[in-house]
Parts: structure tokens; C-alpha cells; sequence
């Protein structure tokens, strides 16, 4: 290479080099490197908006919408849309609900917002899993228990005589936080990782909810970190990876908080604003696998 590289350009460089070639249930071949090196954020020092290409407004704000609805419950495509994020159509298809014995248009019991907002306890009720959270940090903010989780087993498990109830098994959403000399740090584990399309948006919108944390808990909004288990790039993605490691670093943008709540659930994308972002050219053409 002729630059330095950016954390995400290694981590691609990475999986090309070291990954394994593998059938998916896409039909498309991936290439995955399991546990690959975490990414580390000092948000001080910028925003995890990748600048290999651009993102687009419409792109990291359907992000941000997107983790404020899970975080408010939302398990539907129209409830996500009320929130800003308006990509889940291919996933909740009549023939995709059906397969699983859900409505058109529902992610399932087992989605993110259903896990997050309403997770089902052994007494029958539900378990608000982010106002918990946001009330231990308040109180007992030394804790190494603050741990949030995206997965409701008896939904996702599947096989002979088992029904997966959740459209897309959650991807995302591990999140450990830690509150260390009154700074923030959010670390988020990520199950299942597209690292061309689904990374970018999974930087920004845990990024931002390490924003929304700090601010309604009153810490420094210090560091995000990402971690995966399995990282990968689909074969029909390799000639647009191979532009981006090519392509040079610039710095990252920076994300302002405009308008600050004391309630987690109260943000909403337009709560943020974006600015000093000087990207690479958009790539608009890389393949989604569905």
C-alpha cells in the first residue's frame, strides 16, 4: 500500500488475506475471518462515519433512526419508518413473514426492538432492558454489569420441529458499557458481520447511542468500541473492496448532539447533526445479500 491504512481498510485488507470461503444461506459465497482485531473510537477524535466512501445523509440517519426504534421497541417496518430507517422491505417480505408464521412486515418477537424494549421473563412479563440499564448506571455506575442483549433463544433457535420466530437472527447488539473516571466507554459485540454494507451503518448507529447514554447519564461520551465474531465480505463484493483499501485516509467527521434529553427514548435522528465530513466518492453499486 501506498497510505497508511484506516482501521477499517485493514480490517478488509484482513479478511481478504485471512478469511475462509464459505456458502451462505444468501446463495452468495462469503469470505470470513473470525475475531478479527476490534475497532476502538475516541470520540474526541472523530465520529466512525467511514470516509473510504461516501455515506450518505439518508444512509447513516436511516441508521441512528433505526437503533432509536429498536431501543423504543419498534419490530416492525412501519414502526422503523416512523423512526427514519426504510431498508427493511427486503427482509420482511409475505413469503419471509410467512416462513415463520409472522405477519407481512414484522421482524419477529425475536428482533432487536422486541429483545431490547420487551424481553421476555420466566414470569411471563416483559423486561425494559435499556430503562434498566440507564437506572443502574445512575445509581450504581461502578458496576461491570451493565450489559445489554439482543438474543431471545427460543426464538432464533431452529431446525426439525422448531419455527426461527425473527425474520433476521440478531447481527448486532452485544453492548457492555463501562464507566471508568467518569468517562463513558460503550463496547458493542457483533455476532455476524458485513463488513462493505452493514459495518458502516453499525458504526454509526452505536456510535450515537454511546452519545445518547452518556448524555442522559451526565458522562463523557469517551470511547466506542466494535467487536466482531464473524467478519465478512461476499465474493461479489471483492473488486469493490480491493477500490476501497486503495483509496486514501482522511480524517473522520465529527457528530454533534444538538438538542440534549434526559430521556434515552425522547432522541431522534434529527437530534444530530453531521459535520467536517469530506469523504472519498459514494460506491453506490456494492451487492447486498439478502
Amino acid at each position: 500500500m501506498s497510505h497508511k491504512l484506516s482501521p477499517y481498510q485493514k480490517l478488509l485488507k484482513e479478511i481478504l488475506d485471512e478469511g475462509d470461503q464459505s456458502k451462505t444461506q444468501q446463495e452468495v459465497d462469503s469470505i470470513s475471518k473470525i475475531a478479527p482485531a476490534s475497532l476502538h473510537f475516541k470520540l474526541s477524535e472523530g465520529f466512525p462515519i467511514i470516509t473510504e466512501r461516501k455515506i450518505s445523509e439518508k444512509m447513516w440517519k436511516g441508521a441512528i433512526g433505526e437503533i432509536i426504534g429498536f431501543i423504543n421497541g419498534a419490530r416492525t417496518q412501519t414502526e422503523l419508518e416512523k423512526y427514519g430507517c426504510n431498508w427493511w422491505k427486503s427482509w420482511v417480505t409475505e413469503a419471509k413473514c410467512k416462513k415463520r408464521g409472522l405477519e407481512t412486515g414484522d421482524l419477529g418477537p425475536g428482533s432487536y426492538g422486541a429483545a431490547f424494549h420487551d424481553f421476555p421473563t420466566a414470569d411471563g412479563g416483559t423486561f425494559n432492558q435499556f430503562k434498566e440499564i440507564i437506572e443502574q448506571i445512575k445509581e450504581l455506575p461502578h458496576l461491570k454489569t451493565h450489559f445489554i442483549t439482543p438474543w431471545i433463544p427460543q426464538y432464533t433457535i431452529r431446525g426439525k420441529g422448531k419455527t426461527q420466530k425473527v425474520v433476521v437472527c440478531p447481527c448486532h447488539g452485544w453492548i457492555h458499557i463501562r464507566i471508568i473516571d467518569n468517562k463513558l466507554t460503550l463496547h458493542m459485540f457483533q455476532r455476524s458481520c458485513d463488513v462493505p454494507i452493514g459495518l458502516p451503518a453499525n458504526l454509526a448507529q452505536y456510535a450515537a447511542l454511546t452519545m445518547m447514554i452518556a448524555q442522559v447519564t451526565g458522562y463523557e461520551a469517551y470511547e466506542y468500541i466494535h467487536s466482531f465474531s464473524d467478519a465478512h465480505i461476499f465474493v461479489d463484493q471483492i473488486d469493490h473492496v480491493k477500490e476501497l483499501i486503495k483509496r486514501e485516509t482522511r480524517p473522520l467527521p465529527k457528530m454533534i448532539l444538538k438538542n440534549k434529553k434526559d430521556n434515552l427514548f425522547d432522541y431522534r435522528v434529527d437530534d444530530f447533526e453531521l459535520v467536517d465530513y469530506d469523504p472519498n466518492p459514494g460506491m453506490w453499486d456494492i451487492p447486498v445479500a439478502v
